[in-house]
């Protein structure tokens, strides 16, 4: 299986990767992991995109794309896998097809975590609160739901094209929405 998790900031993506990787026994692969192992191996591309990281600035999508295909075309890439945090905008999106195809794979299913904006606005104010997260005050939540409506969720109707794309209800205990997961990977 090579899955996409997509969704809003607070919709469970890395809580569900998280379920999926201890059940299924799936790699997840986050850019911000592959990121750091990029810089700490000191790759070119690693070694670029730590100057972005040290100024906690976003790193260019060229460089993350670089970054990607690096590790998909590397020594020893996954066949199995769960994608979370990219692609984020469509233009990842396609740059991820074009790689996948470079090494004859291809995602199996896209999975987009459909939830309220009132319900993530109260899961972030949550998170906030129980785990100290000063990024998630008010302000920064409306600002990175406003990013996710104009670049990450146009690849939602990206994938939906394609017919890999399936959407999950994200209401509710973590434990039901897992096993809404789990049925569609099955």
């Amino acid at each position: 299986m090579r899955i996409v998790f997509v969704g809003p900031p607070g919709s469970g993506k890395g809580t569900q990767a998280k379920l999926v990787q201890e059940r299924m026994a799936l790699q997840v692969i986050g850019t911000g992991d592959l990121l750091r192992g990029a810089v700490k191996a000191g790759t070119t591309t690693g070694r670029k995109a730590e100057q972005f990281m040290i100024r906690g600035e976003l790193v260019p999508d060229a460089l993350v794309n670089d970054i990607v295909a690096e590790f998909f075309r590397g020594t020893n890439p996954p066949n199995s896998f769960l994608l979370d945090g990219y692609p984020r905008n469509v233009s990842q999106a396609e740059y991820l097809d074009g790689v996948l195809s470079d090494c004859k794979l291809a995602l199996t299913r896209v999975i987009f975590f459909v939830v309220t904006v009132d319900e993530l606005i109260r899961r972030i104010d949550v998170r906030r609160t129980a785990e100290n997260r000063p990024d998630d005050d008010a302000a920064a939540v409306r600002q990175r739901l406003t990013t996710y409506e104009q670049a990450t969720r146009p690849v939602v109707d990206y994938y939906r094209k394609t017919g890999i794309l399936v959407e999950i209800p994200a209401i509710g205990d973590v434990e039901a929405i897992h096993r809404r997961v789990i049925a569609e990977l099955r």
